[in-house]
C-alpha cells in the first residue's frame, strides 16, 4: 500500500494503536481479521492521503543523455521513492509454494510502483483480493462499501495494470542463475563490457536517492567507466529483496577492507537483466537485510 518499509512499520505500530484503543466497540459482527484489516487499511489510506505516492527515479523524469558528471547527481527526500524490503520480513518462511510466489509478486518493485499509480481505494481492493486472497464480500466490509463498489474498483484496478507484465516465476531458471553469477563476476572484476552484455537493450540503472538514471547499455557503460567508476574493486555479497535477486555492494574502503555503498536489487526479464536498482541509504537498509556496514579484507 506506502511503497516504504519504514511508513508501514509506523501504520503498523498506528494501527495496533487503534485497535487496542477500540477493542471495547469490537461486537464480534465481523470477524477480527476482517476488523484488523479495516483499521490497518484506514491507516494505510491517511497516510497516502498525507503523504502522497512514492515512485521509482524511472518513473519521474527522462533518462539521462549526454556525457554524465557528478553534478548531474540530484538527490531528492527519501520520501519520494519507493523502498525495498527484505524477503525474510514480507513472507512467511512456512508459507506454501503458491503462497510465496503471490507474496513475491506483490512486493517486486515493477508491482509496488505500478500500485502507487492507482486511487488508494483501488489499490486496496487489489491487494485485499487479489493478494491476500479475500472474497469480494470480506474486501467490501474492510472497506466500509458495498460488494458492487469493490468489484468496481477490483476491474479498474486490473484494467490499469492490464498492459505489463507482472508475470515472474518465483524461481529463477537455471539461466537466469547462470546470468547472476556472471554479473557478480563482470561487477566485481568490473568488467564492464562483461558486464553490460548482460543487459537488456531497454535496461535501466537508477540510484535512489538521486533522481538521475539511465536507460540501455551504452549509457550505463558510460557511467560506470565515468562518474561510478569508484564503484571498481566492489565486491558483491548476495541478499534477497523484493522477490529479486540482490546483492549489498562494498567498496573499497581507505581505511582498510570494504565499506557498504549500495543494495543493488536486479530484476531479470528471461535470460537478460531489466533493471539494475542502487539503493544508496545503505545506513538504514543494511541492517535490515542483516548485511554489515563494514567487511574486513579476506
Amino acid at each position: 500500500m506506502l511503497g516504504s518499509f519504514y511508513d508501514a512499520e509506523d501504520a503498523t505500530q498506528e494501527a495496533m494503536i487503534r485497535a487496542w484503543k477500540g477493542l471495547d466497540r469490537f461486537d464480534g459482527r465481523a470477524s477480527l481479521k476482517t476488523w484488523l484489516y479495516r483499521i490497518a487499511t484506514n491507516v494505510c489510506l491517511d497516510e497516502i492521503h498525507n503523504k502522497g505516492r512514492r515512485a521509482r527515479p524511472i518513473e519521474e523524469g527522462q533518462p539521462f543523455s549526454g556525457a554524465p558528471s557528478v553534478e548531474d547527481l540530484v538527490q531528492r527526500p527519501a520520501n519520494t521513492w519507493i523502498e525495498p524490503i527484505a524477503d525474510a520480513r514480507a513472507i512467511p518462511s512456512a508459507s506454501d509454494p503458491s503462497e510465496r510466489a503471490i507474496l513475491k509478486q506483490s512486493i517486486r518493485l515493477a508491482f509496488v510502483a505500478a500500485l502507487q499509480k492507482l486511487a488508494p481505494k483501488q489499490r486496496a481492493a487489489l491487494l485485499l483480493i487479489d493478494v491476500l486472497g479475500f472474497s469480494a464480500g470480506e474486501a467490501a466490509e474492510t472497506l466500509d462499501t458495498s460488494v458492487a463498489s469493490v468489484t468496481s474498483a477490483l476491474q479498474r484496478a486490473r484494467a490499469t495494470l492490464s498492459d505489463q507484465n507482472f508475470s515472474r516465476s518465483p524461481d529463477l531458471s537455471e539461466a537466469q542463475k547462470e546470468i547472476l553469477d556472471r554479473y557478480v563476476a563482470a561487477f566485481e572484476q568490473y568488467d564492464i563490457d562483461a558486464l553490460t552484455t548482460l543487459l537488456r537493450l531497454d535496461a535501466t540503472l537508477s540510484m535512489p536517492p538521486y533522481a538521475l538514471w539511465f536507460r540501455g547499455p551504452a549509457a550505463i557503460r558510460d557511467w560506470m567507466l565515468g562518474p561510478g567508476c569508484g564503484c571498481r574493486g566492489s565486491r558483491l555479497v548476495a541478499a534477497a529483496a523484493c522477490g529479486s535477486p540482490a546483492f549489498g555492494q562494498y567498496r573499497v574502503n581507505p581505511e582498510g577492507g570494504r565499506k557498504a555503498w549500495a543494495l543493488i536489487v536486479l530484476e531479470l526479464v528471461g535470460d537478460r537483466i531489466a533493471a539494475v536498482n542502487s539503493f544508496l541509504d545503505v545506513e538504514n537498509l543494511f541492517p535490515r537485510f542483516d548485511l554489515p556496514l563494514l567487511l574486513a579484507d579476506a
